[in-house]
């Protein structure tokens, strides 16, 4: 069984509280991402499902089977579970094949058979022909491969990723966001996956959990955790947006009608918000028009594509940013029209 459920985790060492009373399932066959900065408790999650560490309270259960209270603790070498490391944990005195075959010899599988089930999983990850190479002779993320290649050797029903692509540069990391996705498309594994990085957590995940001091703070697709977060907080970590004060008109259904620096907007909203609400703005549901919100343009950054343009708006400290084809004059005065917005509760 490969699903995970975590009940009211809670890991502290002395007075700091690492993880506090988290509860979060990881479905079977699932990709979740654990997201948030550093210091937010995801690496201990990863830590307490490995069987690195004992929670303090709280439990952890494969399926039905509980794996680890703060008075029992089944060892990792026997949850059946793959662990790749931002470091790769590789070792450098044995080539390629030797790496991926230790999990076969320790669990002292027949030596006939481990030659073909190396280069079964060598092909998965893309390094068929590299069995005899020098791990020194190979880079960041070929070396990524080898170690995500042991863990299917040994048919890891959980895989956990501990900010796996960390250190190596960006088109690299392009390459392994494509090849996980691959994997476990291929495998069928239940992969937890741990980053900083809002870009390949939205990318790779089928579900993304947003952590922050130690707590969950919202667990959802990636979609919903991009357009609806729950909070201030997830929506200033996740993507660029503006968060703008407005007030409330009227509701109606899931929409309501809000009023910004003097502009009526519709806006998607959960429950029936009233009085003062902060509203998230992304810059691609902007773009400069005849008619809209009022505002000045601060400064314009050529991005590539496009020009990531920062306004004011008429109320004092309101910024806006919005993606423009046309560069900008600081100071000219223009008007926003908006696609889309969405009501962050208790903002």
């Amino acid at each position: 069984m490969s699903e995970i459920r975590v009940e009211s985790l809670t890991k502290q060492y002395g007075d700091t509280t690492a993880l506090d009373g988290v509860s979060l399932a990881f479905p079977e066959g699932s990709f979740t991402a654990l997201l948030g900065p550093s210091g937010c408790g995801k690496t201990t999650m990863l830590r307490l499902i490995a069987g690195f560490e004992a929670p303090s309270e709280g439990r952890v259960l494969f399926g039905d089977a509980l794996v680890a209270d703060p008075k029992r603790q089944l060892p990792p070498e026997q949850r059946g579970v793959g662990v790749v490391f931002q470091s790769y944990a590789l070792w450098p005195h044995m080539d390629v094949a030797e790496n991926v075959a230790y999990p076969l010899k320790a669990r002292h599988i027949a030596s006939s058979d481990i030659p073909t089930r190396v280069g079964a999983v060598l092909d998965i990850v893309g390094l068929n022909g590299f069995g005899k190479r020098r791990i020194d002779e190979l880079s960041g993320g070929q070396r990524q491969r080898v170690a995500l290649a042991r863990c299917l050797v040994a048919e890891a029903r959980i895989i956990l990723f501990d900010e796996p692509l960390a250190n190596l540069d960006m088109h690299l990391r392009s390459a392994m966001v494509d090849a996980f996705r691959d994997i476990h498309r291929r495998t069928g594994a239940t992969i937890v996956y741990v980053t900083h990085d809002q870009a390949e957590a939205l990318a790779l995940a089928d579900r993304v959990a947003v952590m922050s001091k130690g707590k969950l703070l919202q667990a959802a697709t990636p979609q919903e955790i991009y357009r609806s977060p729950a909070d201030a907080t997830i929506a200033g970590f996740v993507g660029r947006g503006s968060l703008v004060s407005g007030n409330t008109v009227h509701h109606s259904g899931q929409t309501s009608m809000i009023d910004i620096a003097g502009h009526r907007l519709a806006a998607r909203s959960e429950g029936e918000p009233t009085g003062a609400v902060k509203v998230l703005l992304r810059p691609e549901a902007l773009r400069i028009a005849s008619d809209g919100l009022p505002a000045t343009v601060l400064d314009s950054v050529y991005r590539g594509p496009v020009h990531e343009v920062r306004l004011a708006l008429a109320d004092p400290g309101q910024q806006l940013l919005v993606d423009s084809t046309e560069a900008l004059t600081a100071g000219q005065r223009v008007y926003v029209a908006v696609s889309d917005a969405w009501v962050v509760p208790g903002a």
